[in-house]
């Protein structure tokens, strides 16, 4: 039997499965946030911040705000309320799906309707922060490391600062919304 895939914004009910797939995602990194960090995130950008259901079940999840480039989230600390930052930049903080549902292009639908949704809300650029070992992957994705620049600093051994413009025809731009092919890995 087949479910719908729907990308859809955070609701309250939603938090319990958000905070469990982010801690399996990020605890064996040591950047897990806690559920305070990750509503707070939410809280700062509700328009760009959204939930991925298969059917009834909530199978991922995407936070992204508006940061000033080579600007980013502090892990340890949750955002100020009422401070989300004026900024033609939106940083893609967090995309995670379900272990079980990985490799399935979910990641990429998430990412695919991020896109649309910066295009159609003026976004210029969109960064991230690539953990884990997922620069590579980012990277074929058309997201872009400056040459030198530092590890951002909280997000563990290996993090790379990333970015790219937001495509103007995102169906073009690699990231069209499918769901066989996998976005990212987490861990």
């Amino acid at each position: 039997m087949r479910h719908e895939v729907r990308v859809r914004h955070i609701v309250d009910a939603d938090w319990t499965g958000i905070t469990e797939l982010e801690a399996r995602a990020y605890t064996g990194l040591g950047l897990s946030e806690g559920r305070a960090a990750l509503e707070s995130r939410m809280r700062a950008s509700p328009d760009t911040c959204f939930v991925l259901d298969i059917g009834p079940r909530l199978a991922g999840y995407l936070l992204a705000l508006p940061y000033a480039e080579h600007e980013y989230p502090d892990l340890r600390r949750t955002e100020a309320e009422g401070a989300a930052a004026v900024s033609r930049n939106l940083h893609l903080h967090d995309v995670v799906i379900a272990e079980d549902l990985r490799h399935q292009g979910l990641a990429r639908h998430l990412v695919g309707h991020l896109m649309e949704t910066a295009r159609a809300h003026g976004y210029e650029r969109i960064s991230l922060i690539a953990v884990g070992g997922s620069d590579t992957f980012w990277s074929a994705r058309g997201f872009t490391a400056r040459e030198g620049e530092a590890a951002p600093a909280g997000y563990g051994p290996g993090a790379v600062y990333m970015h790219r413009a937001v495509p103007g025809d995102v169906a073009l731009a690699g990231v069209a919304p499918r769901t066989r092919h996998s976005l990212r890995e987490v861990g």
